[in-house]
């Protein structure tokens, strides 16, 4: 099935900047138009197999505490699902978790889950296990959500960072994954993968969290070619910048990332880059955290349509027009091409 892609407006009528290209061979000159990030028209897939999820069927969602997690907790409970909650923060009494619990529905159940911790994974799939109307039918859905999110020159972040956030958006989500296909596959069920747009295109600053995202879609694409003779489909949901609605970044974390991240240089580090370059470079950071899209409602779409459809998508690119566009000319044109345009 095709693709439809439709904007807000014609394309012909949105406010644009252009960039002059010469060319070094015969002297002449070339006018491309690009959209600023400030943009918020939306790319809109048409879903021509929606399915309405059969009552009960059970999913688990990791990270629910907040953030996409949270609302799509709420969402599959109020579509029919069975939904098991998995947090990081319920044995603390996090915010989020009681208000999932405050719904007082035998469908939505939260449970302790840290997708670091072999320990809890494990006990995640007993509980869910003997939750299951009948086991051998196994788990309809998984939807591997938790995730966490930093910034920072390579020269500026520290291989401890670069292993934390691996630990959870990557590692966390191969170990869920495992241990839950065993239900998945008697389902002949569904995984989602929360990915990035920066899963598919690398950006300045975000090598750390670029890295994991880039390894979700592997493992994605390698675990889809396995189960597909196995009948459960797997697919990767994309979001551009939702930061803004998503509360991973305030400024005050911002500041305290930054803070941490300079007193932690080595010497010679921050003796060639300077305090000037570095500020600048975070000053980039908070304009960039405050741009992102507050609506998370098309994210929790593909999700849904990932887990009801008879033919679910392998990608779903949740994002405005900017970083559609922008992905499409990162990831299908010369590199010498797209790095002039987005990078120098």
């Amino acid at each position: 099935m095709m693709l439809a892609a439709r904007v807000s407006r014609p394309l012909s009528q949105l406010p644009g900047k252009t960039l002059s290209v010469c060319n070094r061979e015969n002297g002449t000159r070339h006018t491309l138009l690009f959209y600023p990030a400030s943009f918020t028209a939306s790319i809109r897939r048409t879903y021509t197999s929606e399915a309405n999820a059969d009552s009960g069927k059970a999913v688990l969602v990791t990270g629910c505490d907040s953030g996409f997690g949270f609302s799509l907790a709420k969402h599959l409970h109020s579509k029919g699902f069975l939904v098991f909650a998995g947090c990081l923060m319920k044995d603390k009494g996090d915010a989020g978790v009681n208000e999932l619990d405050s719904l007082n529905s035998d469908r939505l159940r939260t449970i302790q889950l840290n997708v670091c911790n072999g320990e809890e994974i494990e006990k995640a799939v007993e509980t869910v296990h003997s939750s299951l109307k009948d086991p051998e039918e196994g788990l309809w859905g998984l939807v591997n959500n938790a995730g966490i999110s930093t910034f920072g020159e390579v020269e500026f972040t520290s291989m401890e960072t670069y292993k934390e956030v691996a630990e959870v958006n990557l590692w966390g989500t191969v170990r869920t994954t495992k241990s839950f296909l065993p239900l998945l596959r008697r389902a002949k069920g569904r995984v989602v993968n929360i990915s990035s747009m920066l899963g598919r295109m690398a950006n300045p600053a975000r090598s750390p969290y670029c890295i994991t995202k880039f390894g979700v879609e592997a493992f994605s694409d390698c675990l889809r070619y396995e189960m597909h003779p196995l009948g459960v489909k797997v697919s990767v949901v994309e979001p551009g910048n939702f930061i803004a609605a998503t509360s991973l970044y305030s400024p005050e974390r911002i500041q305290a990332i930054a803070k941490k991240m300079w007193d932690d240089l080595p010497e010679v580090v921050r003796k060639d880059y300077g305090k000037k370059y570095f500020d600048e470079k975070i000053a980039k950071m908070e304009t960039y955290c405050n741009s992102g899209s507050t609506d998370t409602s098309s994210v929790i779409n593909a999700v849904t349509h990932a887990l009801t459809a008879a033919s679910p998508y392998t990608r779903y690119h949740p994002m405005d027009y900017y970083w559609w566009l922008r992905m499409q000319i990162m990831t299908h044109f010369p590199g010498a091409i797209s790095d002039m345009i987005y990078i120098h």
